[in-house]
């Protein structure tokens, strides 16, 4: 496992993140552990989490597991959801903010988070709100860099510039959803990443299980996430999708590669990406995401695997500009 810059902030990281969000969920305390044991094993000191997952238990597990190992690993958590269900329960507001880093805390039982993201755009609240209210934990060493997932890039650019101008601790990292059928982050929120040098770790590097080989044009399972989760549903639902799924699996077959490891693959070998969040529900499904860091992804294989799917759309309409 090599480890790299997260972005400007000079912390290495492990290439693979790991994501929590299954513990307390589909995977229990015990098999949580032996996830956890095994990361450690492959060398991983990256672990992704949020307040929302599984209503809390997935920070209190990692919390326990990561006891007496804390100052080797990079943790994450995040804020938006509504965790109480009470009028001012979410957002980004300060007041929101300020009371859910001190519960993730708790949770956690830790007394920083590496890296705290906002979960997702938060409409009602001024952006300057929200990135004060991160400085000022910053300041405090509530936590040690902001970080961003599911914004635009001019949400994020916004932001970025609201901190340079007010002297603020700015976003160091993005977390955006990225797959072989999810590209639309590589048209601005990846060269974004480049050009002000934040670290990249996108989740979701298999389509919520479209591209582990047990999808395609005629193959649907009759239970998994995309027939159960209407989020999951709504999320995969054009045909296409599968059409690419079942092109990329047999590719990877071909190539000699678990279709899981070369998805994940993939993702990692663009020159934006710090490190892909793996998950899984049991050690058995790790297992082949832990092996897309021995995969060699040449520009010449990207290029073939990229064709499996539509290139997105460019930011602008002058396609007479675009480089050949």
């Amino acid at each position: 496992m090599n480890h790299v810059l997260l972005g400007r902030t000079g912390v290495r990281v492990s290439e693979l993140c790991f994501g929590t969000m299954t513990f307390g969920g589909p995977a229990d305390e015990a098999e949580s552990k032996r996830m956890f044991n095994r990361c450690l094993d492959a060398e991983i000191n990256f672990f992704d989490c949020a307040n929302v997952y599984n209503g809390g238990v997935s920070e209190e597990i990692l919390g326990r597991l990561m006891k007496g190992k804390r100052d080797d690993l990079v943790i994450t958590s995040k804020v938006f959801g509504n965790m109480s269900g009470t009028l001012n329960g979410g957002g980004l507001s300060r007041r929101h903010i300020v009371r859910a880093v001190e519960d993730s805390l708790r949770r956690l039982d830790t007394d920083r988070l590496d890296l705290y993201f906002v979960h997702q755009m938060d409409a009602d609240t001024p952006v300057e709100e929200t990135v004060r209210a991160l400085d000022d934990l910053v300041k405090a060493g509530k936590i040690l860099y902001p970080a961003v997932s599911n914004w635009a890039s001019w949400q994020i650019m916004k932001a970025l510039g609201i901190s340079q101008r007010e002297l603020l601790a700015r976003f160091e990292c993005i977390q955006p959803m990225y797959n072989l059928v999810k590209r639309q982050v590589e048209v601005e929120v990846l060269p974004l990443a480049l050009s002000e040098q934040m670290g990249v770790i996108p989740y979701s590097p298999l389509g919520a299980g479209l591209l582990t080989g047990k999808y395609g044009r005629k193959d649907r399972p009759d239970s998994g996430r995309l027939q159960e989760n209407p989020m999951y549903v709504r999320r995969y639902s054009l045909d296409w999708y599968y059409d690419t799924a079942e092109d990329f699996v047999t590719y990877a077959r071909n190539k000699g590669y678990n279709p899981v490891s070369l998805a994940v693959a993939w993702v990692l070998s663009h020159p934006a990406v710090t490190a892909p969040i793996i998950g899984a529900r049991n050690l058995e499904q790790l297992e082949p995401s832990l092996d897309a860091v021995n995969i060699p992804v040449t520009p010449e294989m990207r290029a073939e695997i990229s064709a499996f799917s539509p290139t997105p759309a460019p930011a602008t309409d002058r396609l007479e500009e675009q480089v050949k």
